[in-house]
C-alpha cells in the first residue's frame, strides 16, 4: 500500500463516519443552522460534494478543471456560491447521493493518476497526495461544524496524521489571507498523536514553536475552536501570534469561534 492509497483510505472512512451521521437526519434537522454563519447542515454537505467535484475533475479530466478555474479567476466567491446553488433545490437523499458519487469518484480519480505527476487546482498545482489531504481537512472541518450542529462528537483517528502534516505545509495561509508577511523565523512543531506518538516537524532548536493535542492542533488549524478552549500552546512571540491567525484553507479566514462557545452550551 503507497502513501497515497493510506491517505485515500482514511479519506474514504471519515467520509463514510460522516455519512452515518447525515443519512438519518429528518428534513428538519437538515436545515439546522451550524456554527459557519449562514450556512446549514445541507449548505455543509452541499460544499462538500462541490469540493470533492473540483478534486475529480482536476485529478480526471485536467483541461475541463482548469478551464473551470480560469473562468472563475475574476470573481471565485461568486463561482464557488453559484455552484452550490445548483445543490440548494436537492432533497437530502439526492444529495446524499451527489456526495457519495463524489466521494467515491475522487478517491478513484486520485488513485488513477501516475506516479510523479502533479494535478492543476486552484493556486499551484499539487501532487495527488496532498489533494487528498485537503479533502481531508475539508471534511474534519465541515464534519466539525455539522457534530457541533447536532451535539455529537465524531471519532478522530489516523487521518488526524495526515491534516497535521497538511497544516503544517500551510503554516502561511493565515498570514497571506490577512496581508501580513510570514515570517523567517521557522518553526518547530511538536504534537501529540492519538496514541501518545510524537509528531515533530522544523529544527529541534527553533525558537518559534507549537505544541499540543493533535485533534485540538486540527481544531485550530481549521479554526473550528478558539485558542483558548484548546490544549495548544507556543513558545516565542511569533508562534503566539500564529495562534491567532492559524488556518490551513486559502481564502478569507471567516468568523472562526469565540471562547467558550462550546464548552458554554455543553455545560
Amino acid at each position: 500500500m503507497t502513501d497515497l492509497d493510506v491517505v485515500l483510505r482514511d479519506l474514504t472512512a471519515d467520509g463514510e463516519q460522516l455519512d452515518r451521521l447525515v443519512s438519518g437526519l429528518t428534513a428538519e434537522q437538515w436545515r439546522l443552522p451550524t456554527p459557519a454563519p449562514g450556512w446549514t447542515i445541507h449548505d455543509q454537505i452541499a460544499h462538500l460534494a462541490f469540493i470533492y467535484r473540483l478534486a475529480r475533475l482536476a485529478a480526471a479530466e485536467p483541461e475541463t478543471f482548469t478551464a473551470l478555474a480560469k473562468s472563475a479567476e475574476k470573481n471565485f466567491n461568486g463561482a464557488v456560491n453559484a455552484a452550490l446553488a445548483e445543490y440548494t433545490a436537492d432533497s437530502p437523499e439526492t444529495l446524499l447521493g451527489k456526495w457519495r458519487a463524489e466521494r467515491r469518484d475522487v478517491v478513484a480519480a486520485l488513485a488513477a493518476v501516475p506516479e510523479g505527476q502533479v494535478v492543476p487546482w486552484l493556486v499551484n498545482p499539487l501532487p495527488p497526495i496532498i489533494l487528498a489531504c485537503a479533502g481531508i481537512m475539508e471534511q474534519f472541518a465541515h464534519g466539525q461544524d455539522i457534530a457541533d450542529t447536532l451535539g455529537v462528537t465524531l471519532e478522530r483517528g489516523a487521518s488526524l496524521a495526515h491534516l497535521t502534516v497538511f497544516a503544517v505545509l500551510t503554516k502561511d495561509f493565515g498570514y497571506l489571507s490577512r496581508g501580513e508577511t510570514p515570517p523567517t523565523a521557522e518553526f518547530r512543531f511538536e504534537i501529540t498523536g492519538p496514541s501518545g506518538e510524537l509528531w515533530a516537524y522544523g529544527p529541534e532548536n527553533a525558537t518559534e514553536r507549537i505544541s499540543g493535542p493533535a485533534e485540538d492542533f486540527c481544531l485550530l488549524a481549521t479554526r473550528r475552536r478558539h485558542r483558548d478552549d484548546l490544549e495548544v500552546t507556543a513558545e516565542g512571540a511569533e508562534a503566539d501570534h500564529w495562534l491567532d491567525i492559524a488556518q490551513c484553507y486559502r481564502g478569507p479566514a471567516g468568523a472562526g469561534r469565540v471562547p467558550g462557545q462550546f464548552t458554554a452550551a455543553a455545560a
